[in-house]
């Protein structure tokens, strides 16, 4: 059954690489060699895993099983996913993987210094990749994994607590074959609404995936700041906004059960969240510190300023990670980076194609405190944390509590090492959070103004996994580690 599985996965990824392919030839760069042998690579090893997955006994797959499949398919899509960047960027291993790692993760975070350097192919493959991660965790989650057995009070209950989203319809089939549609009319929308701005359509449609993805890879250097266009600067934290809203939610609205839409709690503070912060980063300009000389001036102006705020929010919320015109909070010092890091871990809305904590976490941490407030003055009080007017399960709140805690104790592990390797705590702290919240820009010298060139081998392994980690929640991966698990698999 694992190998069938693989085996479906691997023939996909070829089957996305044939787009790469056409790009190369449409362009003609000399980069098509290396999309051929990445495509015959997965299409081979792809039907050879499926042959074998047909021999012996038909045995469905376990609960441990699942947690396997989903790991390993993720690294194994980014080793083979990684060989044009070693054959045409002429990358090393490590540099390579960390690419095509925050590529299907949806991070963004690069080690490409010179984005224009790249063949058009390689940018188109490079932004497919986003677009298959950010696809991924929306239907793959959603459709494929309940279809092998597993249900929502396992893995998925670690994402959406409390949402059955497996009983979404009665044919997974149909459920994910909905959420695609809605997936590709919002990647079209978005496609079409940057064509008709000042981008052509080749950086249009790399866009457009990216965006939608909320994963924040550019085909510029500069990332939207290259295109020095208000209009983008509206149009696309507008599409990023749109794309940090639970998915499930899309495909109620689009079963005529908008009231669905409409009543979310989680939505309404998501959206809530992204008000106030906007009006924060808008104080921030007017009442806040004054750069010092030779660093880029603050944005002036009640419209530059309410722009750049909701530019900024957008892209660190939804964890797309968008560089825009003005806007280097690491330069401006701490009163801007600090709020910035605090909303990159937060997030947006479990079930989006967004990283972070997310806000439904958020909401159940939040009523669990104010409960233990309460019950400090009536102790005999019987109280339940309630979203959506829906009882949460006393263990979804454990896990949610223990999620905020290994997400802690890992943001910590990861400084560390990153002071151990030589560098600052401040790009220690901000690039765990950034990679565990797969948002892309961290702090320090991995800034919006830089990347992650700089940063040595052992440095970019680490933040592969850290990506890996941040975007299937944790305890799909963290539970490979646990001895109990393997010995339940004997």
């Amino acid at each position: 059954m694992k190998k069938r599985i693989f085996g479906s996965l691997l023939l996909m990824e070829g089957c996305f690489l044939l787009f790469a392919i056409g790009v190369s030839l449409f362009y003609r760069e000399g980069d098509l060699d290396a999309f051929l042998i990445t495509a015959s690579l997965c299409f081979l090893i792809g039907a050879v895993c499926k042959w074998m997955g047909t021999k012996g006994v038909n045995q469905r797959m376990s609960r441990t099983d699942n947690f396997l499949v989903v790991a390993l398919s993720w690294i194994m899509f980014s080793v083979l996913g990684m060989i044009p960047f070693l054959m045409v960027q002429k990358l090393d291993i490590s540099s390579a993987f960390f690419e095509t790692m925050s590529g299907f993760t949806t991070t963004g975070a690069t080690c490409i210094s010179d984005i224009e350097s790249m063949t058009h192919a390689l940018k188109f493959w490079r932004s497919i990749t986003q677009w298959m991660g950010g696809l991924g965790i929306v239907v793959f989650t959603i459709a494929l994994i309940p279809s092998y057995e597993m249900k929502n009070n396992s893995i998925f209950s670690a994402e959406v607590p409390g949402v059955e989203v497996d009983k979404l319809r009665p044919k997974i089939a149909s459920t994910a074959r909905r959420l695609l549609l809605i997936y590709l009319m919002l990647s079209a929308l978005c496609a079409l609404f940057y064509w008709a701005g000042p981008m052509n359509l080749f950086d249009a449609v790399c866009h457009s995936m990216t965006t939608i993805a909320t994963g924040g890879f550019s085909t510029h250097t500069a990332s939207i700041a290259h295109f020095h266009s208000t209009y983008l600067e509206y149009v696309a934290p507008t599409f990023m906004i749109l794309s940090g809203v639970n998915f499930s939610l899309y495909y109620y609205a689009s079963i005529r059960r908008p009231r669905l839409l409409l009543r979310n709690e989680e939505l309404h503070f998501y959206l809530g969240a992204i008000a106030v912060m906007v009006i924060f980063f808008v104080m921030l300009f007017y009442f806040g510190p004054v750069p010092p000389e030779g660093v880029a001036a603050l944005p002036v102006g009640l419209e530059e300023r309410i722009r750049s705020a909701y530019f900024h929010v957008a892209t660190n919320m939804t964890s797309t990670g968008y560089s825009s015109q003005k806007f280097d909070y690491v330069a401006w010092g701490g009163a801007f980076w600090m709020p910035t890091v605090l909303i990159m871990s937060i997030g947006s809305c479990a079930g989006s194609t967004a990283g972070g904590i997310k806000i439904i976490r958020i909401l159940i941490s939040i009523k669990t405190a104010l409960n233990e407030f309460i019950l400090q003055l009536h102790p005999r009080a019987v109280l339940s944390v309630r979203v959506n007017n829906q009882i949460i399960p006393n263990q979804l709140v454990r896990r949610t509590l223990s999620f905020l805690l290994i997400y802690a104790v890992l943001v910590v592990i990861g400084m560390i090492c990153f002071t151990l390797m030589g560098l600052d705590a401040d790009t220690g702290l901000g690039s765990s959070i950034s990679m565990l919240s797969n948002v892309g820009p961290g702090t320090g010298t991995t800034g919006p103004a830089s990347n992650f060139s700089h940063i040595p081998a052992f440095g970019k392994w680490l933040m592969s996994f850290y990506m890996l980690v941040g975007r299937l929640e944790i305890y799909s991966v963290l539970f490979l580690f646990i001895p109990s698990y393997w010995k339940e698999r004997r």
